[in-house]
């Protein structure tokens, strides 16, 4: 096997890991594990202070991805703007889905998330659950918007913000 082989992320491109949202490839090193030599890519995520060490022949395969195309960050947005869908289950199984789309690293569902549990001033207010779920999909896709775009998390949050209260001043 060449040591040259093309890696799906190079060092200092933007990658999203699906447990953790946006992060850049710092560096790819290499290291010696339970006596194996493993080659791996080193993420930052300097908003939580955290460094991830991820197996190059592993990161497809745990989820790792690009950041996303202009024409999915508009699907994303777009979807922000359709009407909240909450389902009459449970709220532990309601959870526990939202949970799972916004740790699936797909930007769409983190946006379904985001639209299903946004509460307009009008609205009853929500659990901390609910508010804790919310606050994390909304971060998760404020900082890939922002990656994607002017790379200002402020001007993303704005344009989501937009969004959501114009859809709340349409219903």
């Amino acid at each position: 096997m060449s040591k040259k082989k093309k890696r799906d992320f190079e060092p200092n491109d933007f990658v999203v890991y699906p447990a953790h949202g946006v992060g850049k490839v710092v560096s790819i090193e290499e290291q010696e594990v339970a006596g194996f030599e493993l080659e791996l890519f080193v993420i930052a995520f300097e908003k939580d202070k955290m460094t991830l060490r991820v197996p190059t022949h592993k990161a497809i395969e745990v989820g790792m991805r690009s950041l996303s195309t202009p024409d999915v960050v508009n699907h994303a947005m777009k979807t922000l703007k359709g009407k909240a869908k909450v389902k009459k289950a449970m709220w532990s199984r309601r959870a526990q889905e939202y949970e799972q789309k916004i740790n699936s690293g797909d930007l769409i569902a983190i946006a379904e998330v985001v639209r299903d549990l946004h509460r307009a001033d009008d609205q009853r207010e929500q659990s901390y659950s609910e508010r804790q779920l919310y606050e994390a999909a909304l971060e998760r896709l404020t900082r890939e918007i922002a990656a994607t775009g002017s790379g200002d998390e402020a001007i993303a949050a704005q344009e989501i913000t937009d969004v959501l209260q114009s859809r709340a001043a349409a219903a």
